[in-house]
This record gives C-alpha cells, sequence and structure tokens, in this order.
C-alpha cells in the first residue's frame, strides 16, 4: 500500500490581499502579531519567510549570514520573474567584499555635498514640471504627469542621460520589474543594457559633470564598458522606479489627510518628519520588497531558517509595528522621528536615499501651493493598481484643482 501523500500546506501568498491601497495589507499586521517569520508563497511559486517584525527585519539585514547571492541560483527560490530584481544576483563566494566595493564607488555620487550641490537643479526640475502642470490646467493625471516624469528627469540629469533618450527606457524598466513574463524581462534588460553601453561609449568620447561621465573616468578601478553599463542600468532602473509610487502615494495621502496637509502649511520647516513619514507609511502594493538568501542554517526566536531559502523583508509591516512606533497607523507629519525601514538599514541603508528624501521634500513643499484646492476625480478605492509589477503602486492619479 502507497503511503498518503503530505499535505500541500496553503500558504498566503504575496503580495498580501490590500482592500485600501493607502493601509498595509490585514493579514500583515495578523502575521506580525503571531510572529515576526512567517511562510508565505511568493508570484514565483516559491516559498519564502516573511519578515514583519521591526526588529526582525533589522536583524536580518545586521546579520552576514543572509546576503543577495544563492550558492545553487539556478535553482533557488524566486521572488518573482523580474531578470534584475526577481531572484539572487552577484557571487555567492564574494559577495561581501563585492558589496563593499560598489558601495564605496557609488556612495561618493550620493554624498552630503554632492546632493547639497544638485539641490538647485532638483528644484529647478520640480518648479518645470509642476509649471507644465499648471499651464496645462485641470484635469490631469499627476501619475504621468508628475509622479512619472520628474523621476526620470531627475535620475536621468544626475546620471548624464540626454533629453532626447530619455522615453525609451521607462517602458524597458516596466518590463524588467513584471512579475510574470521573464522572457519580456530577459528581453527588456538587454535592450536597457545596449542603450547604457551606448551611453557609456558617448560619455567616453565626450564626458560631462555627471555620474556616469565619472564612473567612465575611474581607469584603473576594474570598470570596463559592461561594468558601467551595468552600474547605469542599475541606477536608471533603482533611481525612479520606487520614487513613482512613492510620489503617487504620498500625494494620496496628503488628500485624504487634509488637517495635515494644513498643518504642514503653517509649519514648513517640519517637511523633512513630513518625508519621513510618507516613507514610512507608503505601501507599494507589489511583492517588490527587499530579499534575502540565508547563507547558511540559522534560527532567530525559535524559528529555525535553513541555507538556502529566501527571506522577504516587509518594510510596511516592519513600520507600523507597536513595538517601534506609538500609534503606528495614523499619518502625523510632525512625529518625532524614528529610522524607518523602507530605505533599508545599518550597512544595507539606500545609497540613494539622500536623494529620494530631497526629491519628495522639494515636491511637497511646492505642490499644494500651485495647485491649490488640488483633490481627486476618482474615489481612490477605484483607482487602478499596478498588478503586474513587482513595484506595485498605480497607473492614474486623475485630480484637478
Amino acid at each position: 500500500m502507497e503511503p498518503a501523500a503530505a499535505p500541500v500546506v496553503d500558504l498566503p501568498a504575496i503580495p498580501l490581499p490590500q482592500p485600501d491601497i493607502l493601509q498595509a495589507p490585514p493579514l500583515a499586521g495578523e502575521l506580525r502579531e503571531k510572529c515576526p517569520f512567517a511562510k508565505v508563497r511568493t508570484p514565483a511559486g516559491d516559498e519564502a519567510w516573511l519578515v514583519t517584525g521591526y526588529e526582525a527585519i533589522k536583524q536580518v539585514y545586521s546579520d552576514d549570514r543572509f546576503g543577495v547571492s544563492h550558492r545553487d541560483p539556478e535553482h533557488a527560490p524566486r521572488l518573482g520573474a523580474s531578470t534584475l530584481i526577481g531572484g539572487p544576483g552577484g557571487n555567492f563566494d564574494t559577495e561581501p567584499e563585492d558589496r563593499m566595493r560598489l558601495r564605496a564607488r557609488l556612495s561618493p555620487f550620493f554624498s552630503p555635498k554632492r546632493m547639497e550641490a544638485f539641490r538647485p537643479r532638483m528644484d529647478a526640475l520640480v518648479e518645470e514640471v509642476l509649471d507644465d502642470i499648471v499651464a496645462q490646467g485641470p484635469p490631469a493625471d499627476l501619475h504621468s504627469e508628475l509622479a512619472v516624469r520628474l523621476p526620470v528627469n531627475v535620475i536621468c540629469e544626475l546620471l548624464g542621460v540626454p533629453r532626447e533618450g530619455r522615453l525609451p527606457f521607462r517602458e524597458w524598466t516596466q518590463g524588467i520589474a513584471g512579475v510574470r513574463d521573464e522572457a519580456l524581462s530577459r528581453d527588456c534588460m538587454a535592450k536597457l543594457m545596449s542603450y547604457t553601453g551606448d551611453l557609456v561609449r558617448e560619455k567616453r568620447r565626450n564626458p560631462g559633470d555627471d555620474v556616469l561621465s565619472s564612473l567612465c573616468a575611474a581607469d584603473g578601478g576594474g570598470l570596463d564598458d559592461r561594468h558601467v553599463s551595468f552600474l547605469a542600468a542599475m541606477l536608471l532602473f533603482a533611481g525612479h522606479e520606487t520614487t513613482v509610487a512613492r510620489l503617487d502615494l504620498g500625494v494620496l495621502l496628503m488628500l485624504a489627510h487634509p488637517e495635515q496637509r494644513e498643518i504642514l502649511e503653517r509649519n514648513p520647516d517640519r517637511i523633512g518628519s513630513a518625508v519621513e513619514e510618507i516613507l514610512r507609511l507608503v505601501v507599494h502594493g507589489g511583492a517588490k520588497e527587499t530579499f534575502r538568501y540565508a547563507r547558511e542554517d540559522a534560527e532567530f526566536d525559535g524559528v529555525k531558517i535553513k541555507a538556502g531559502e529566501l527571506l522577504v523583508l516587509y518594510s510596511a509591516a516592519g513600520n507600523r509595528d507597536t513595538c517601534a512606533f506609538a500609534d503606528p497607523e495614523s499619518f502625523d507629519v510632525l512625529r518625532s522621528p524614528k529610522p524607518n525601514l523602507t530605505l533599508g538599514f545599518g550597512r544595507h541603508y539606500c545609497l540613494g536615499a539622500p536623494l529620494v528624501r530631497m526629491e519628495l521634500a522639494a515636491v511637497f513643499s511646492r505642490i499644494f501651493d500651485k495647485l491649490p484646492g488640488l483633490r481627486l476625480t476618482k474615489p481612490i478605492g477605484v483607482l487602478g493598481v499596478n498588478s503586474g509589477s513587482l513595484h506595485g503602486g498605480i497607473t492614474e492619479l486623475p485630480v484637478t484643482w
């Protein structure tokens, strides 16, 4: 007699159901309260640990037993089909050294001094976008006219991408972030690499005062054209995709809480704390969360994680942990600063964090003056959601003023 087959465990699937795009999925809070490490199923169909607690996420970030590479990448569990962000990357044997070398190479371009020098240009780009929206008049779709256009212009300006060459790569980065179509993701990645390869060759011939030219000039640092092309592709992708959702959902948060908008208008010097609160509360809604692979067996509070297993660090849940934030579901632009997890933690903190903060501050210190009476023309609950991308977010932000 054949032994009975083991029952198939019905795991929660990520992205978790999210009835309200301004709130974290209710199940995330339930899982966090039961245990900050819970088994889930990814869009790729693989099992993973969903890490939902504030302290638990910080622990994983800080622990060298976890990384983005995998000893057997061909058989590693995956988050999704995306070539760039759907599964393991890098060399398992050299990952720590490679990470330190990469951060050392890129961090000067996002230093406080460099960002402060870029501030006047950032302000001008924001003014340009908002002035164009005003000139066109209401109604408008702030998703396409602001949330997409501005981050593309900002990262292209910083890298030195000419204006006439900026249109195609947005389509490619969206394809790269796709949840289900691996062939499309690979094709878009190849096109983006070809595009940045052409940029690199042009910068070597005609350098400018920009990040890409500086990377090209770093001779002796092991940076051949392919390395620089990949770094450029990575920066173009990471430098705008997540900011799109933060701008969209930040506007929605402000519109949904007019009393907080009025508080900020009376206290413009608190724009920094308002930006932190937007970063803390924005929920992209996709499956694109920071992930790690266990490099060896590990244990947290009795939870045993095996080498090679996938962990998904769900910052939206950690940022609402009552152990870290008082009244965590409320939107409070004057909230006393406490580090949120949206941009990482410790050695794995996002290099582009100063740019993200500057961009959000430049927008939210101006938008309601430029567009007085700004309001949605559709209920929040019926706005289109970008369910086909790991980055999530929305596909429209229809407004008038």
